[in-house]
């Protein structure tokens, strides 16, 4: 069915109707991709790393009218929005800068050794090649860094495969307009036709993944949603690689030190309620110790926050059931009640906490493990360091855990080693929103959090995921790729 925007603040359409892609419109566009692949990959490094500065270029330029356009399909806010266009431009320059380092190729040579096997062997060079054409799929809740431009498409680019992207129908004009930019710069700086492409509706979502010319998958977004994608991309005639990050319940551990610290509760609430709690890395879930009293400042905090809102109808009716049942779970204590009620217009909703106890959140394991896509956090207060260590041995796998402690408290190695069996990144006296754009960054984690552990959707190592290594024997230096020469 055809894409409308809707403003989330007064839940009315915005802008012009725009039409799905159709199964036939599909097939050929993937085709182009297809064509231009094998001219993308053998372009060289410096050329590759050329094209994304100009689309980096183009996109800073306009970032104003972007944010615009975004804001009224999101209502995330001009000074976010803004400031994520920096981003997304950043990160395409990051991308490029990587290329024109090297860092990308992969590339292992192992002189020959003489005597048998297994201890003689000929000589053999190593390196990494693109996989080809990849599917795209936007979150929701980034419309420019984890979307059309963001750190899927900007790897994939980068690593020398072309991008068929599926826009998101929460921000459909958002979408069309950074596809025409990226079209527009990449036609310009030269890069074959087919490189980037856009399209629309859930049938071309579903179809595009299963089309034998696309060689790969990103997804980021719900687990319901990137886990079905990911099943249809793994029974393929051809199985293809798909990563998606999913859902994350991120939890926070306050040892009973960190506990008497006097921001700490702001800290947390700020965290929490930023963007309407809509972050994949939003902590919402923190255990606290019972005598420290500081689920009361919480709660006395969460109170005083102003409504949020919410990205779109789906996202609110999502939040909406599941908060419904968190609440009806027997021993848990909703602060304040009245955030249950509608915030107001459109998809706005009230912050709201739950608190309960380490018994009731064992007993019935929702608690730990449901994400409530946005302000809503579950306060879990602890007697003991082992009730922490059995809570953690409960939870499933999350991007991001953190931990606020003094280095020298007895627990905090064990607390480290637990999280590191769950987490895809530890954050040491610090909060889990704000992923910085950066090569020792790790962005993922054990399942249900993404689909493989492996890798990262942010920084220069994500392009691993769309390449494949390849051996040379013994072969002649001048057949060899020149980074293998």
């Amino acid at each position: 069915m055809p894409s409308q925007s809707v403003n989330p603040r007064t839940g009315q359409p915005f802008g012009p109707v725009l039409e799905d892609t159709t199964i036939e419109e599909l097939d050929a566009i993937v085709m182009r991709a297809v064509d231009a692949s094998i001219a993308w990959a053998n372009y060289p490094s410096d050329e590759r790393a050329r094209v994304l500065d100009a689309v980096a270029a183009a996109l800073h330029a306009d970032a104003e009218a972007l944010a615009q356009i975004a804001d009224e399909e999101t209502g995330l806010g001009l000074p976010r929005l803004v400031g994520e266009v920096a981003r997304t431009a950043f990160q395409l320059r990051m991308f490029a800068d990587a290329l024109r380092a090297g860092t990308h190729l992969g590339t292992v040579i192992d002189p020959p050794v003489a005597g048998d096997p297994p201890a003689g062997h000929p000589e053999l060079r190593q390196m990494l090649l693109p996989l080809g054409p990849v599917a795209v799929y936007g979150a929701s809740n980034f419309p420019f860094a984890f979307s059309v431009l963001g750190g899927d498409t900007a790897s994939a680019l980068a690593a020398g495969c072309t991008v068929v992207v599926k826009a998101h129908p929460s921000h459909p004009q958002t979408c069309e307009r950074v596809a025409q930019i990226a079209r527009a710069a990449i036609v310009q700086a030269g890069a074959p036709d087919g490189t980037f492409t856009i399209v629309r509706g859930f049938e071309a979502g579903v179809a595009l993944v299963e089309h034998p010319g696309i060689k790969a998958g990103a997804f980021t977004g719900s687990t319901a949603g990137g886990r079905a994608l990911f099943d249809l991309a793994v029974r393929r005639p051809e199985p293809i690689p798909f990563y998606g990050e999913l859902g994350s319940v991120n939890p926070v551990v306050v040892t009973s030190e960190a506990a008497k610290r006097a921001d700490l509760a702001q800290a947390y609430v700020a965290s929490l309620c930023m963007g309407a709690g809509q972050f994949c890395t939003n902590p919402g879930l923190i255990f606290v110790p019972r005598e420290s009293g500081l689920s009361n400042s919480i709660a006395d905090l969460i109170a005083t926050q102003p409504p949020g809102v919410l990205l779109n109808a789906n996202v609110e009716s999502n939040f909406g059931r599941h908060l419904a049942d968190l609440v009806d779970i027997a021993g848990v204590r909703v602060i304040p009640s009245s955030s249950l009620a509608d915030g107001g217009d459109g998809f706005t909703v009230s912050p709201a906490v739950l608190v309960t106890d380490v018994a009731t959140a064992l007993r019935d394991k929702r608690l730990l493990t449901t994400e409530v896509f946005g302000p809503v956090g579950v306060v879990v207060e602890y007697d003991g360091f082992a009730e922490v260590l059995t809570l953690i041995d409960a939870l499933e796998g999350c991007l991001v855990s953190t931990i606020h402690a003094e280095s020298d408290e007895e627990m905090v190695p064990a607390l480290v080693s637990a999280l590191m069996r769950v987490s895809g990144r530890i954050v040491w006296n610090g909060w889990p929103t704000g992923v910085a754009v950066t090569g020792a960054q790790h962005h993922g984690g054990p399942y249900p959090t993404a689909t493989s552990a492996l890798h990262t959707s942010v920084g220069t190592t994500a392009m691993r995921r769309f390449q494949r290594p390849v051996a040379f024997q013994s072969m002649p230096l001048h057949l060899l790729p020149p980074a293998l020469q």
